[in-house]
């Protein structure tokens, strides 16, 4: 699962990096601690400006028919196993995909002693993270939001703190999953490319980003903690 990840990039560089007009308009902060229901910048084709756009979206994906928009409290991720047949994701995975930017996300991993290890997952330059968008409206409210797809761990190093994890696009894949070049449900489906597990880099850090009022770039910070002896593979 991806219950929380980081962005620290400003929305005029992310404008700059994906060749988007940005229409955040000095409306984002850069966050180290990501939550769902919280706003956060995503790049999507619009079809009406003929372009990429860079605009927020509450995490948590609202699906049109919904009676409740409480409902994006359980979908900030859809499985790639199901995403296409699912009933909440088949359509926005048809037609509004989008991509989602991030430095690293963060996974849990649960101890032998009981309780729970947060762990960072980061690499240089950041990541894509696959993504949906929707649109519900009601007579009072026009909501943008989006979901976070996931597929198993690519390795066991991944693996050994959770068994699934965020679907991280190669940038070369970017333009197919936004549905600007043509590509099959196969190869949008691929997975990440392995070619991540080389400069992958995975973090012990500070329990407080269980918090989700908690913030700063000290929550991605490594940590050491001799009383939890470290045995993951690749760590």
């Amino acid at each position: 699962m991806c219950g929380r990840y980081a962005n620290a990039k400003s929305s005029p560089d992310m404008a700059a990096l994906f060749d988007a007009e940005d229409l955040i308009a000095g409306a984002w902060a850069p966050r180290h601690n990501i939550a769902p229901t919280t706003q956060a910048p995503l790049v999507r084709h619009s079809t009406s400006r003929a372009k990429r756009v860079l605009e927020l979206a509450r995490w948590g994906l609202v699906p049109p028919w919904a009676d409740d928009p409480a409902i994006g409290t359980r979908m900030f991720n859809a499985r790639i196993e199901t995403v296409a047949t699912s009933r909440a994701y088949r359509r926005p995975f048809a037609s509004k995909r989008a991509l989602i930017p991030a430095d690293g996300w963060y996974e849990w991993r649960k101890l032998p002693g009981g309780g729970k290890q947060p762990y960072y997952f980061t690499r240089p330059g950041g990541l894509l993270l696959a993504g949906l968008w929707e649109t519900w409206r009601s007579d009072d409210l026009d909501l943008l939001t989006f979901t976070v797809l996931t597929c198993p761990a690519l390795d066991d190093a991944i693996g050994a703190v959770h068994d699934r994890m965020p679907y991280v696009l190669p940038p070369h894949r970017a333009a197919a999953w936004l549905g600007e070049t043509d590509a099959s449900e196969a190869e949008l489906l691929a997975g990440p490319d392995t070619a991540l597990t080389r400069d992958l880099e995975i973090r012990k850090v500070s329990r407080a980003v269980g918090r989700a009022d908690n913030e700063g770039p000290h929550l991605i910070a490594p940590i050491d903690t001799p009383d939890e002896p470290d045995t993951l593979p690749g760590l």
